[in-house]
């Protein structure tokens, strides 16, 4: 007995290698197959997969799936991952001479790659390794964002596949909601609770992971697209009945999130989705909603600031720890930027590299640790002080590519597709004030999930002008009767 477990424990490791070797090839396969299942899968991990464990008093965890392997690698596991379900995707697409879908984003991509690629070689001549030059404090995480909006391309390549993940979207957004709220009434809410356990304000969350707000976004504008939009497909009383349960629940979860970016980020994503509906149905919807969901935050705003030190009260409580008082010391948040823009006045064309730190970040209280000064709060700050002019000049032109074609789509999309589409532009929408002042761009998670958004109008458009629309329910009856010759 004692030989055969020293073999057994001693064969251990080879037995992994074999199962992972046998997992490898079945992945394979299923990719070759259908490729939209690893798509699936892998996006599945970002819906439903927390990402930080900032504000909790447990003790230090492992590393998590967001940096698993990235110190052999030099990028999480994951991301590699995703990269072997493109080539298995480009693969399947090649046997089926499907041809990828047109995608004004790939030059941009293409510029963020030669511009990474600057930076490695200046950090190998300066004595930098090539494992910071190619960390996720840098701005690496935006190359990886265009395999996925590649692959999303490659794998939904038909108008029901389009429809199933809008509806893969909406359930994963209704089930992350259901779960927040459940946490929330009867077991604490979320253990990762900056403000109870850090700042002594009283208050349950939802979510304090700013993507899972996110997913519930755009899982609401799925779900009041095919709600309220005018013309819209015949659908069953069970989609429906999702449909409603998705849009009080998710907006429900994003209010009792308490984060300040998540609620003005979800005015902004509601703006967008009320502009896909006429003037009168958006007159409807603003007097029925806007109530319920002003008194919500204005509720939540109560809660979470009426208990905050320094915040004074008024419409600027909101930023109370971006302002800085009459008297005293500066406050971090605005001392942490100027020490940013500072370093980017002094290398407007360069940036400090995607490994610099900014200078006199010590001062700062966050930033100690061995990460100090590779952030800042502001995603478009981040991006100037690292890659200077260049970055800059990179981040507006892929806004402005991905702006230019979701206006198209959603001026020109049918109504199955619709809502896929504007999911995608109210979930940009969301992220300008994490943008702004927040930290997307070193975050895996956050990355990804901004690439998933990116790639919906596109997917929307590319099987719309693959497939010829389904003529709605009212259409039709329309034009069936305009054929009735006049004298009948």
């Amino acid at each position: 007995m004692q030989n055969f477990l020293l073999v057994f424990y001693t064969s251990l490791p080879f037995i992994a290698v074999v199962v992972l070797a046998i997992m490898a090839v079945a992945g394979m396969g299923v990719g070759m197959v259908w490729p939209r299942f690893l798509a699936y899968v892998y996006i599945a991990v970002f819906f439903f997969k927390n990402s930080t464990s900032y504000g909790s008093l447990a003790a230090a965890a492992a590393p998590g799936i967001y940096s698993r392997g990235s110190g052999v690698l030099f990028f999480p596991l994951l991301l590699w991952c995703m990269a072997g379900a493109w080539c298995c995707a480009r693969v399947s697409a090649g046997f089926q001479r499907y041809p990828a879908p047109p995608c004004n984003l790939r030059p941009w991509f293409l510029a963020w790659v030669l511009l990474l690629g600057g930076h490695v070689a200046v950090a190998l001549f300066s004595n930098v390794t090539l494992a910071e030059a190619l960390a996720p404090s840098g701005f690496s995480n935006i190359v990886w964002m265009a395999p996925l909006v590649s692959l999303m391309l490659l794998t939904f390549r038909t108008r029901e596949h389009a429809i199933e993940l809008s509806r893969f979207i909406m359930l994963a957004g209704l089930g992350r909601a259901l779960f927040g709220l459940a946490r929330w009434a009867f077991l604490g809410g979320d253990p990762n609770n900056v403000y109870a356990n850090m700042n002594a304000i009283k208050i349950k969350l939802t979510f304090f992971d700013i993507n899972d707000s996110l997913l519930c976004t755009i899982a609401f504008a799925i779900a009041a697209v095919n709600l309220f939009q005018v013309v819209k497909n015949r659908r069953s009383l069970f989609w429906t009945a999702i449909d409603w349960a998705t849009l009080l629940a998710t907006a429900a979860c994003i209010v009792l999130s308490y984060r300040r970016s998540a609620w003005i980020g979800f005015v902004l994503a509601f703006l967008i989705i009320m502009m896909r509906f006429p003037l009168q149905r958006r007159i409807h919807m603003m007097a029925l909603g806007a109530p319920v969901l002003g008194a919500g935050l204005l509720y939540a705003a109560f809660r979470r600031l009426g208990h905050t030190k320094g915040a004074s009260g008024g419409f600027s409580s909101l930023f109370y720890d971006m302002e800085s008082k009459r008297f005293g010391a500066e406050s971090e948040r605005v001392l942490e930027l100027k020490f940013a823009l500072a370093d980017f006045i002094s290398h407007p064309l360069t940036g400090i590299g995607t490994w610099g730190r900014y200078t006199g970040y010590q001062h700062i209280s966050w930033q100690a640790g061995q990460d100090g000064g590779l952030f800042v709060h502001s995603g478009v700050l981040h991006i100037a002080l690292k890659a200077g002019l260049p970055g800059l000049i990179l981040l507006g032109g892929t806004i402005w590519a991905f702006t230019r074609l979701a206006r198209h789509a959603l001026r020109t999309l049918p109504p199955d597709l619709l809502g896929l589409a504007t999911a995608g532009a109210a979930g940009l929408a969301f992220m300008l004030p994490d943008l702004l002042v927040g930290t997307p761009f070193p975050q895996v998670r956050t990355t990804q999930m901004l690439a998933i958004c990116l790639a919906l109008p596109y997917v929307a458009m590319a099987v719309a002008s693959a497939q010829p629309a389904v003529q709605p329910v009212e259409s039709r009856k329309r034009r069936h009767v305009n054929l009735v010759p006049a004298h009948v």
